[in-house]
């Protein structure tokens, strides 16, 4: 809303002077921008939903397969590298890593989908068909399914949560938009800021340098100023306006910002967690759960290891399992990983057969004919496997899986009919996920684990 236009909003003629000496916060009118948005039309839900919320751990560059669920020990050091080792979990038959004991002892709380497979070898791309269920080959840029859940189980589904109902820690994903053609009304929060270190700069929310008592101080000074709601009296859009900007303080200064105030937490869950970005978005994850949000994605950077990938994995490997390990079994102990889907996955797996020679240095690269992903909770069974890929992981042997069945499974499961048709201004027809089947020649959903 411009300036110009304030001069009427109330039907009282408003001057210049007296609009500008009106401070209006930019959070508070993006509050009521998303409060005064046209709403999407919601599809009927013929499925009981199971899962409220979705915890999504996005391995931005992609991991190996091999190196995490998927171990080949087999196919020979040309293959597994130094990694030859694989962890025998709780469950009889399942192995992983060597480098993630932990979450070996909560294998029973997911299941490994070892025929993840697309047609893209591009980060671009492959982000794009994992995040939407779409191929980057349609002219419609369609929605993250981050997105899609903001919209069906967010504001349009009367939210009313404090929080927005969909939160990205702590940097946006880039490669893609995930709003899609839903425009900036779905678009995630993104945090910014770094969990790890205290306090937890929230973008928005926690500036770094300006405490409570001052922030306190500057909304006193906002109010003292405000001569506009003196000049017209009562008016339906200023109290609106006066609802948003309670609304923005009281995720600076009230119960918002204590969600992202790890401290009080304790130390011991904190160390459980780890003391590094990814433990402690993890742990943010689940007080965010608490509080209702609907869909957050932790950007977990740093797995495109075209060079030296064995030590990557040493560094990176043990830092997931603490943290993902710790996630699960504290979700699980406070009864909320039956309607909470946690999910952990990367654009594409890497090569299988290792790149020793110069300049790699043991890298691996881009991998979609088959990769790994882990789903848990929210209506998932734990402990089991689904699908299988060749001996030496090269392609997908049983059972292939692709995005659109896993995103459509996830939205089984939250009460969202994947086939119905999606709202768009230009065609009524458009779905929630691509039928894939045709092109791929998949068998659809994961009925086996849900």
């Amino acid at each position: 809303m411009n300036i110009d236009s304030l001069f009427d909003i109330c039907g009282a003629p408003l001057s210049r002077r007296t609009v500008l000496r009106y401070g209006v916060l930019s959070t508070a009118s993006l509050l009521l921008g998303r409060r005064l948005g046209l709403a999407a039309a919601n599809p009927s839900v013929p499925f009981q939903p199971k899962a409220k919320a979705v915890i999504q751990i996005w391995l931005w560059g992609g991991p190996s397969h091999l190196d995490t669920f998927d171990p080949k020990p087999g196919a020979g050091y040309d293959y597994c590298g130094p990694l030859n080792n694989p962890l025998k979990t709780n469950v009889a038959g399942m192995e992983i890593s060597e480098l993630m004991p932990e979450l070996g002892k909560q294998a029973d709380k997911y299941s490994l989908i070892r025929s993840m497979t697309h047609d893209s070898n591009a980060h671009e791309t492959a982000a794009y068909a994992v995040q939407t269920g779409h191929s980057a080959a349609d002219r419609l840029v369609y929605p993250s399914s981050g997105a899609v859940v903001s919209m069906y189980k967010g504001y349009d589904a009367g939210y009313h949560g404090l929080l927005p109902p969909y939160i990205v820690l702590t940097e946006r994903q880039g490669r893609f938009s995930e709003a899609g053609f839903l425009g900036p009304r779905y678009s995630p929060f993104i945090t910014g800021g770094d969990p790890a270190r205290q306090p937890f700069a929230v973008q928005g929310i926690v500036a770094d340098g300006v405490s409570n008592k001052r922030q306190a101080e500057r909304r006193e000074l906002l109010h003292n100023l405000d001569t506009l709601g003196h000049a017209v009296g009562s008016c339906p859009q200023l109290t609106e306006f006066a609802k948003g900007e309670k609304e923005a303080y009281d995720m600076i200064l009230g119960p918002g910002a204590e969600v992202f105030d790890l401290s009080k937490e304790g130390d011991a869950v904190r160390d459980w967690y780890g003391r590094n970005s990814f433990g402690q978005s993890c742990l943010a994850a689940r007080r965010l759960v608490e509080q209702g949000v609907r869909f957050i994605t932790i950007n977990y950077k740093g797995w495109d290891t075209h060079k030296q990938n064995f030590e990557t994995m040493r560094r990176k490997l043990p830092e997931m399992d603490k943290a993902l390990a710790a996630l699960l079994q504290d979700l699980a102990s406070r009864g909320l990983l039956e309607s909470t889907i946690v999910w952990c996955s990367g654009e594409f797996g890497r090569t299988p057969k290792v790149q020793w020679e110069a300049p790699w240095g043991g890298g691996r690269g881009h991998w979609g004919k088959v990769f790994s992903s882990l789903v848990a909770g929210g209506g998932f069974r734990g402990g089991h496997i689904v699908g299988a890929s060749d001996a030496k992981g090269e392609e997908v042997k049983d059972r292939p899986v692709s995005p659109s069945d896993l995103i459509g499974s996830m939205y089984e499961l939250l009460g969202i009919d994947p086939d119905n048709p999606f709202p768009h201004q230009d065609n009524n027809a458009v779905r929630l996920t691509q039928a894939t089947q045709d092109a791929l020649k998949t068998p659809g959903r994961l009925r086996e684990i849900m």
